[in-house]
Order: C-alpha cells, then structure tokens, then sequence
C-alpha cells in the first residue's frame, strides 16, 4: 500500500479525520450552524447522486459515469465558496462542483443518457460544460478569464483538474498564460492519488501545489477531505484573484474511492488495505462527527438528510429512464455560434432524407 508520499506537512486542515476543530494561522473560516448543516446536506445528496448514476450505468441505462466518491469536500467546499459572479470550469467527474452552481441532477445526467450534447445553460449557472478531453477547460477558464479582466469585472474563475492533468501540456501553458497576464484564475487540483491507474508519484516527486512557484505564482495544499479547510483556501483564493493579484494554485490532497470511470476495474492497480485507510478520512462521516459533538445537528437531522437523498435516488432513476429522446435534427444545433452555410445545407438534406420515409417505404 503507498503511504501519504506527496502530502505537505503544511497542509492547510480545520477538522481533523475524528472531527475535531482546529485552528490555522494563515486561514479560517466562520460558518453559522445552518450554513455546516447545509454542507453537510449537500455532500450526503451529491454521495447519493453520484451512488445512483453509477448503479444506472451499470444497468444500461447511461452510457457512462465518472463516480466522486470521497471528493465530495473538495467538490461542495470549492463550489460553494464561489460568488454568484464568479465561473466555474468543472471536469467530467465534479458532480459536487455542478451541484454547487445549481445545475439539477437530471440535467448533469442527460448527457451521460445520451439525449443532448451539453446538458445546461452555462451561463445560467456561471458554470462550463464538462469536457472530456484531459485538462481542455484549463485552457477555456484561463481565456474566459483574461476576457474578465478586460472587461474589468468584479469576478473570478476557478479551473477543476486532477493530478493526472498536471502532466498534459494544456494544463501547463494555461499557467503560462494566466501568470503573464495576471489573469484572475484559481488552479484547483484535486489529487486523488490515481491518474486512471498511474500513481501520483509517478508524476512528481515532489508535491504538485510546489510547482506553482515555478510559474509565478503561489501554490498551497489543503486537506481535500476537510470541507471547512477547502472552503477557507477556495475563499482566500477567489478573493485574491478579484483584487488583481493573479492566479493561484490550490492543490487538494483526497482520494477517489471508486472507479476512474464505469468502465475501469480499479481492482487491478490497488489493494483493498488502501481503500480502508481512506475511508477513515471519509469526509461527509468528518463532518458528520463534528456537528454531532457540537449539538449542532442531531439523529432526527441526519435521518431527515437520509431520507431526502432516498427522495432524490428516486428521482434520479424515474427521470433517467423516462427522458425523452431529441429529434434526430437535434444534432445540428449548437455546432457554430452564428449560421453556417454548409451546416444549413447540410441539415436540409438531412430533413428531406428523414421525410422520405413518411410513406413507409422504409418498412
């Protein structure tokens, strides 16, 4: 089993995995009793989601689906310490993230359903598409964040990859960018220890919040199991980026407990005694215990809390099956911003092919 090679003893942490407060010299962070039972809430319903889509995937009813599993206070800690202004470039895997911008759950599944090409409004939400392409929205944040400080907005961006991503050149020339042109963008990593099935060390020796400094700009660590913690550094970090002061590099030390994807056997690269250490550190079981000790939330709130995320599942599993599949000439929208000749042309023989067949011949 591989110890915690990678983790900086100066990692920023504010509940410990027996959920224990902590302080922090450098941050903290000032919740009311709702706002941790909220947290709570939302990390227990984005578990739930995430535990449902994978079950329908593996019953044919998704074409695939990236479980969040254990990441949930990296995904719900970030995302929600965004300003309603600020914009959020998620990967295929921050169901917690989309969750915190207020996308629905069936709107984060209807790809996956294969019934649209995208799934929400990105503006709605001040939150991108997922690509699946490997650190491509790095990319994409970076210049929608350069066109923010043009602008002059009062606003920031935040860039979701994994450590794997770090190794892809898109990845580094979008800190190249955003460090000449102090764009307003925070670099969030979550490094869950597994690129698919290549361990983080064999991407650095040393812990990937250090390579910030190379770029120019500075890097710190957090425990990406401790909500509060993520919270705080996401807060400080947003906020520096709104007061001109350039991008920044969050690097959030977590695990994924599932699969890479629906499609993976992690059982083949990983021993089981590896999974049992984790889930030691679980974080919604973190806050669980904390706002227990505390008297801030109680079984009758935790039983209410499970029985929403049973409302939710079934949700989930009678939308998915029951969404209604796009007409076939849904798949020319959305291509180009503005008409296209070649595309219209090509739409209109589609439409005269499909009619074709109203008389039954294709019978």
């Amino acid at each position: 089993m591989r110890g915690d090679r990678g983790r900086s003893a100066e990692a920023v942490q504010l509940l410990t995995p027996e959920g224990e407060r902590v302080p922090h010299p450098g941050y903290d962070i000032s919740l009311t009793d709702a706002e941790l039972r909220d947290l709570y809430r939302d990390m227990v319903l984005v578990r739930r989601l995430d535990t449902e889509a994978t079950a329908l995937q593996r019953q044919g009813e998704l074409g695939l689906w990236a479980p969040c599993q254990g990441q949930e206070a990296a995904q719900v800690g970030s995302g929600l310490a965004l300003e309603p202004q600020d914009f959020a470039y998620p990967t295929y895997r921050d169901h917690g993230v989309t969750w915190s911008r207020g996308v629905a759950p069936l709107e984060m599944l209807s790809m996956y359903r294969g019934v649209t090409n995208g799934g929400w409004d990105p503006n709605k939400h001040q939150c991108a598409l997922p690509t699946i392409v490997i650190g491509n929205q790095v990319l994409h944040a970076v210049g929608y964040a350069m066109g923010v400080q043009l602008d002059g907005a009062d606003s920031a961006v935040i860039a979701y990859f994994g450590d794997g991503a770090t190794a892809e050149g898109d990845v580094n020339e979008g800190f190249v960018f955003a460090a000449h042109f102090h764009a307003p963008v925070v670099f969030f990593c979550q490094n869950n220890q597994w690129a698919i099935s290549s361990t983080r060390d064999r991407l650095s020796d040393a812990p990937l919040f250090e390579r910030a400094g190379g770029f120019g700009f500075p890097g710190v660590q957090v425990d990406g199991n401790d909500v509060l913690a993520v919270m705080a550094v996401t807060r400080a970090m947003l906020d520096r980026a709104r007061a001109g002061e350039g991008p920044s590099f969050i690097e959030a030390y977590t695990y994924r407990m599932g699969a890479h994807t629906t499609s993976d056997d992690p059982t083949r690269y990983r021993h089981a005694d590896e999974l049992e250490v984790w889930r030691l550190r679980d974080p919604i079981e973190r806050l669980k215990v904390f706002l227990a000790r505390q008297g801030i939330a109680d079984r009758h709130y935790f039983d209410t809390v499970d029985h929403e995320a049973a409302g939710l599942a079934n949700l989930v599993r009678d939308g998915v099956r029951t969404m209604p599949d796009p007409p076939p000439a849904a798949l020319f929208e959305n291509v180009y911003a503005e008409p296209h000749v070649l595309l219209d042309q090509e739409r209109r023989d589609f439409l005269a092919y499909e009619a074709s067949f109203a008389d039954g011949a294709h019978a």
